[in-house]
């Protein structure tokens, strides 16, 4: 299974050898296959999307299906027993959570983390207000609020996450850079025009065309572009 660079940068420095871990957030199990390859005795890889779900059992190669297990369940809500994982990772999770869910995930990580265990968290800092990326995720957060009634996207300072976890009991370790600049790729605006799209169309058509169109105007204008940062946390739980 190939695993991403920023994956293996953000675990080089963790005891994974043996150990039984929590993706929290697997999306298309980039950090499932990382914990895998640096020898987890056990991966729990949990995500709300089925189709994630399916992608990330079809990726675990068959020698490592015994070692892992793909659970369908909210991160506010784990189905594990407390004090049971050893490291937990949250790879790009926050991104995607809206701020009235910050501290109800924050607590259940800790719930389910045994003593000593290692977290990592790897996010993305609020883009600068020159990046034109900046206006196709405010629309996205637009037509989601619009349908939903909740951002699609959250872009947290590393403070804020590092802030929320030490008050929790957890003891910070350290930070480092994954990506600078983030490239965010022709595919990648596209994933997110599509997902704006999506909202859209929960809409009445007097909304929805007019975010549609523009979420299509500012993916073929933008094209891509390269700015931003990606940072890695790490904590312990004594």
């Amino acid at each position: 299974m190939d695993v991403p660079t920023t994956v293996t940068t953000a675990l080089e420095d963790r005891p994974v050898s043996g150990a039984v871990c929590l993706e929290a957030g697997a999306g298309l199990g980039n950090t499932t296959a990382g914990l895998l390859a640096a020898g987890a005795s056990r991966v729990y890889a949990v995500t709300t999307n089925p189709d994630h779900a399916s992608h990330v059992r079809k990726r675990v190669a068959p020698d490592d299906t015994d070692r892992t297990a793909v659970l369908e369940a909210d991160v506010r809500t784990l189905p594990l027993a407390d004090s049971s994982v050893e490291i937990i990772t949250a790879h790009g999770l926050f991104n995607v959570l809206a701020p009235k869910t910050l501290d109800a995930v924050v607590s259940e990580l800790t719930r389910v983390a045994a003593p000593g265990c290692h977290l990592v968290v790897d996010d993305y800092d609020p883009l600068p207000e020159t990046a034109a990326v900046r206006d196709l995720f405010a629309l996205e957060n637009a037509a989601s609020e619009l349908a939903n009634g909740t951002p699609a996207l959250t872009f947290y300072p590393a403070g804020v996450l590092r802030r929320s976890f030490v008050a929790e009991g957890w003891e910070y370790d350290r930070e480092r850079t994954l990506l600078d600049p983030v490239p965010w790729t022709e595919k990648h605006l596209r994933a997110h025009a599509n997902a704006a799209t999506a909202l859209a169309s929960k809409l009445s058509p007097e909304l929805a065309d007019p975010l549609t169109e523009a979420a299509e105007h500012l993916r073929q204008t933008i094209g891509d572009e390269s700015v931003g940062q990606m940072y890695s946390l790490a904590f312990r739980l004594e």
